[in-house]
């Protein structure tokens, strides 16, 4: 009988072609031992003498007899392919193929086998798609090994958790996953529920299983410390931030500016905002050359440790630059190159295939573009993306082993570039001295192209389709990245009007900051708060730097996420201490802990939810967990006593009843603390706390709007949902009538109603919300300057016009497209 250890089994590949299946299954067999390395030579040979597929997707390629010489042991090899390749001329797709390495006639048993196999189409499915090797061994040599389970095999210690990522298990995620378990020094796997498992310290392992936000896991591990730790990990976002906004493009808006004649207009998708004009310039990158010549197996192995050695240095060279000039968010993109560059089954495979006989070089472009591959196929755009990262460090890896420099983006400049795609690397070494902005035919917004594009300050365009290709050097065009539009060969008319709205643009921009301290108001006087949303004490002076007029949002679940055991009653005093310090008597409103939903705390152990933005958060949570709650009140509590301009705030409240329940337990703390009485409001954030508006208003001091909740809860849209995402819009017309509900109760009883959700940042949400009788917005830091002057181009009888025509509109694409851009003389009002 012949034995099929399961080295000799490989299970999940992918195939170009059937020679590449056949090389690769011929591999499987040289690397074992069996045939010499020219085998493979004999099996090509056989297939183009007659047709190897045997039915149902099984062929069975083998040598030539004058190449029998070449086998050093009867063998058997199978590769998987579950996707199928084309075999032979009449259609047939094979995907499980079986090389034979037969000296005499052992092999005939097997055969005898397969002939049963192909009886059995349930079990050639089987066979096809099954995760554990062991079914295999068993179909073709009738016995299962001892140690083998059905499924696949966890480690001694298991647990489930969800991935909580909103933009799954991408590379900086995964990074930290490999770090944390290599510095315990322990084993890790991860399994998803259909049996497709990683060891989490491969990182193309674990990208290729597809993650996504919500994605139940199985995490096993060698020792239950290393377990609690690893799952603790992943619960807390493995590094991301769980509550702040993902760095993706603004949403599609209508052109603020559209030329009369041009030649051609080419549409993508907005990557970048901005608005230039200039001549194009095509950037075809020229192919890298691999041959595959074989070397000395232990010269070329270490040619490759010195390439790979050398990609590193670069990188940790491009990893400053790129920290330094764009942050280090940005540089942590690089940090992630580092780790596919050192991903240990990339490497084995690359080193498995030289000690096969092949080149270097060959080995290594064909080990990581098998995981292109495979990354380009995930259903999820994000991580799919990804697979353009690891070109860019199969690029720099194989420029080291074939001894090339690293070519110029572009000769000259400055320019719009035209391009099939760019790599990180291509795009972090770009600049306004060289580019005026780029349209690639592929990739997408959430590449990390086009967020190093978007800290770059330069317009893009991405997937623009091929055409955009054929553009010939030198057009003439216009490039508008908020439009996500490429205007070719327009008219000595429309360039003009370009270069007077580029005028604009740019004296809005000046103009916005150099006003950045005046007091937020409309044109006419009618003051807007405008405030900003911070997570630390340390946010504090920047904002205020930026224009801000207070603080309308302290997220203290900050103080929670950040560290793995709850702060004590002194540590958050001195947080919230240091804010009110910093704010010279500046509002400074501090919401409870608002954890839950997309925010989880692994420590606090709290129970896993299937409809967790429907559960226990918010003050709900805090009602359950008084441990956490009273401590906060105490801190809170604590600084008033010294700093008046303190206003406390309670997330997710849905009922009267539960205003009151945190009022009362808020009050006791604070008369036995002996605090002045403190302004409390609550976040308008679920639909009920606006329809009982009125009730409300009657007794809190004030109202924040949550906008991104109250539209998730609206529209009954996860606001995180990759394909519903951008369907949450604030703008829609059902949430500005629950903000119009909420505001005209505020009024009627002498309130005033904040909005810190997104839609205050937004220019147009602004406006809207101005408009409504909102009288305090609170943005992130770097939107205060632009809301500020948003606001100081319109009068508030302008924007309550507005506002009342949105109210009456049957989408929120009909509400933005009321908002026009203002005259020149009115924007430099």
């Amino acid at each position: 009988m012949i034995d099929l250890p399961q080295q000799l089994i490989r299970l999940g590949a992918q195939a170009g072609s059937k020679a590449d299946a056949i090389t690769q299954v011929a591999a499987l067999l040289s690397a074992a031992g069996k045939v010499a390395p020219d085998y493979v030579q004999g099996m090509h040979a056989r297939e183009e003498q007659a047709n190897t597929y045997l039915g149902l997707g099984i062929a069975i390629p083998h040598g030539t007899p004058e190449t029998r010489g070449l086998i050093h042991e009867t063998g058997l090899a199978v590769l998987q392919v579950p996707q199928g390749v084309a075999w032979g001329e009449g259609g047939e797709t094979v995907r499980l193929v079986v090389g034979i390495a037969a000296a005499s006639d052992e092999h005939l048993d097997i055969l005898r086998r397969l002939t049963r196999v192909l009886a059995d189409e349930k079990l050639v499915e089987k066979l096809s798609t099954t995760a554990d090797p062991a079914d295999i061994q068993e179909a073709l040599t009738g016995e299962r090994p001892a140690d083998a389970a059905p499924a696949a095999r966890d480690l001694p210690y298991s647990a489930q958790v969800t991935l909580p990522n909103p933009l799954g298990m991408h590379a900086r995620p995964a990074t930290g996953l490999a770090n944390l378990v290599r510095s315990r020094g322990g084993r890790v796997r991860l399994r998803r529920d259909s049996g497709e498992s990683a060891d989490a310290t491969r990182l193309m392992e674990v990208l290729a299983l597809g993650l996504t936000r919500g994605t139940p896991l199985t995490v096993s591990a060698d020792n239950p410390d290393t377990l609690s730790a690893v799952t603790d990990a992943i619960r807390a976002g493995l590094g991301d931030d769980l509550s702040a906004p993902v760095d993706h493009p603004a949403p599609r808006r209508e052109p603020e500016w559209v030329p009369q004649t041009v030649g051609a207009t080419v549409e993508g998708v907005a990557a970048a905002d901005g608005l230039v004009v200039g001549v194009t310039r095509q950037h075809a990158p020229r192919p890298l050359e691999v041959r595959d010549e074989p070397g000395d197996p232990a010269q070329d192995a270490a040619r490759l440790d010195d390439a790979l050695a050398a990609a590193h240095a670069e990188l940790d060279i491009l990893i400053e630059e790129v920290g330094a000039r764009f942050g280090a968010d940005k540089g942590a993109i690089f940090r992630a190159h580092q780790e596919l560059l050192a991903d240990d089954g990339t490497v084995q495979d690359a080193v498995g295939r030289v000690l096969d006989g092949h080149g270097v070089a060959w080995a290594y472009q064909s080990a990581t573009g098998e995981r292109i591959a495979q990354l380009q196929k995930l259903d999820d755009p994000t991580l799919a993306a990804r697979a353009a990262d690891l070109g860019d460090v199969q690029r720099r890896v194989l420029r080291h082993l074939l001894g090339l420099q690293e070519p110029e983006v572009h000769p000259g400049g400055p320019v719009i570039l035209l391009a099939p795609d760019l790599t990180p690397s291509d795009t972090a070494r770009l600049g306004p001295g060289t580019l005026l902005g780029f349209v690639t035919a592929q990739g997408g917004p959430t590449s990390h192209t086009a967020i190093i594009a978007r800290g770059l300050g330069l317009p893009a365009v991405v997937a623009a389709g091929s055409g955009v290709l054929e553009v010939p050097d030198g057009t003439p065009a216009i490039l508008d990245g908020v439009a996500g539009r490429l205007y070719l060969n327009p008219s000595e008319a429309d360039v003009q009007s370009a270069r007077e709205r580029q005028g604009v643009l740019e004296r809005e921009r000046e103009a916005a900051r150099a006003a950045r301290f005046e007091p937020g108001a409309t044109r006419d006087g009618t003051r807007i708060e405008v405030a900003a949303n911070i997570n630390r004490a340390a946010d504090a002076l920047p904002a205020l730097e930026a224009g801000a007029e207070g603080v309308g949002l302290m997220r203290t679940e900050f103080l929670f996420l950040e560290r793995d055991s709850v702060p004590d009653e002194d540590e958050q005093e001195r947080e919230y201490r240091a804010m009110a310090r910093a704010l010279e008597g500046r509002p400074l409103i501090i919401r409870t802990l608002d954890i839950g939903g997309d925010k989880e705390v692994p420590y606090l152990g709290l129970a896993r939810e299937d409809n967790s933005f429907l559960g226990l958060r918010g003050i709900r949570l805090c009602f359950e967990r008084p441990d956490l709650f009273l401590p906060q009140l105490r801190a809170v509590a604590r600084v008033a006593r010294d700093h008046p301009n303190v206003h406390l705030m309670f997330p997710m409240v849905s009922t009267l009843e539960d205003f009151r329940r945190a009022r009362a337990i808020f009050e006791d703390v604070r008369r036995e603390l002996g605090a002045p009485e403190v302004p409390l409001g609550v976040m308008i954030e679920v639909p009920s706390a606006a329809l009982i508006a009125g009730a409300l208003a009657a007794e809190v001091d004030f109202f924040s709007v949550g906008t991104n909740d109250l539209t998730q809860y609206t529209l009954a849209m996860d606001r995180l949902h990759p394909q519903l995402a951008h369907q949450t819009d604030a703008m829609h017309p059902a949430v500005l009538q629950l903000i119009h509900l909420t505001v005209q109760a505020a009024e009627r009883h002498g309130k005033w109603v904040g909005v810190c959700g997104g839609a205050a940042g937004d220019e147009v949400g602004a406006l809207m919300l101005a408009g409504l009788g909102v009288r305090e917005l609170s943005v992130s830091t770097p939107q205060i300057a632009g809301v500020k002057a948003a606001l100081r181009g319109r009068t508030l009888s302008d924007l309550q016009a507005l506002a009342r025509q949105a109210l009456t509109q049957s989408s929120a694409g009909a509400v933005r497209a009321l908002v026009r851009p203002q005259e020149p003389q009115e924007a430099g009002a």
